[in-house]
């Protein structure tokens, strides 16, 4: 079985502290900002009724209900302590196929922001197959149920075929717009994550058309991390995570110190770097 760590993708794909280019709608999105922010800082009921301001004022983009979804997600994730970097850096946390006990009523709201999601995307590509905010929030849909697969129901096949295509979406996203920063996250999260298998099983992965190229990956992040906008943070985050599995704390505290300073009611940050002080 596939340990679910490496089907992590573009789920907390958040935050605002870059400038990339707005949407493709044209309109500004100060008010997303505001929402991943809070999102980023635990603040999961402030996160939602922002984003559902954004969608009574924005009905026809796509990104307001993914953003909701991710809320959702990452609320979840929370509660079940998932969030840790610790769940992520000790192979041990993923040897066990125990599925946790998600919330019901999370996961109807969930399901029911990517379904609302996805069919705004669907309408907005048949119309314009090049737009980059519906490609985008197609990428997001795709990391955020691969996320709920891999890291809650333990379904690892299912994850990895909805990252493989986020990645997909994501390339396409990137020749129509090379700065489009964010996008670069779902590749390197592939990458890097697949890369950290055995040698037999990179090579069954990449049979099935699945990259696993380490360097790749740690390019990619890197570029989200230091250009991204809703997917910034979690970029860096990776990076730490990266940085604590090649024993290397001093990088890894210093993230991890800029992540705290930049989410100061975030205690996941400060409880983390706790340990490596």
């Amino acid at each position: 079985m596939i340990p679910s760590r490496f089907y992590i993708s573009a789920v907390l794909l958040l935050a605002a502290n870059a400038v990339p280019a707005e949407p493709e709608t044209g309109l500004p999105a100060p008010q997303l900002d505001s929402g991943y922010n809070q999102m980023y800082n635990l603040e999961f009921d402030a996160a939602h009724r922002t984003f559902g301001e954004w969608q009574r004022l924005h009905p026809d983009d796509s990104m307001g209900p993914v953003s909701d979804a991710a809320a959702y997600l990452f609320a979840e994730f929370d509660r079940l302590h998932i969030l840790q970097s610790e769940f992520f850096v000790h192979d041990s946390n993923f040897t066990h196929a125990r599925k946790l006990a998600p919330d019901p009523v999370v996961r109807q709201a969930f399901d029911r922001e990517l379904a609302a999601s996805e069919q705004l995307e669907n309408k907005t590509l048949a119309q314009a197959p090049a737009d980059k905010n519906a490609l985008f929030a197609m990428v997001l849909t795709r990391g955020l149920r691969a996320d709920y697969d891999a890291l809650i129901e333990k379904r690892n096949l299912a994850s990895l075929r909805e990252i493989k295509d986020g990645r997909t979406v994501a390339e396409k996203l990137l020749a129509i717009d090379p700065a489009y920063y964010d996008a670069y996250l779902a590749i390197g999260v592939e990458n890097y994550m697949l890369s950290l298998k055995p040698a037999p099983v990179r090579w069954l992965l990449q049979m099935g058309g699945a990259q696993t190229d380490a360097t790749r990956g740690i390019e990619k992040l890197r570029l989200t991390a230091e250009k991204g906008r809703y997917l910034r943070p979690y970029a860096r985050l990776l990076l730490a995570v990266a940085a604590l599995r090649d024993k290397d704390r001093n990088r890894a505290r210093e993230i991890l110190q800029e992540l705290a300073r930049d989410f100061p009611r975030n205690r996941l940050y400060a409880e983390e770097l706790s340990h490596l002080l």
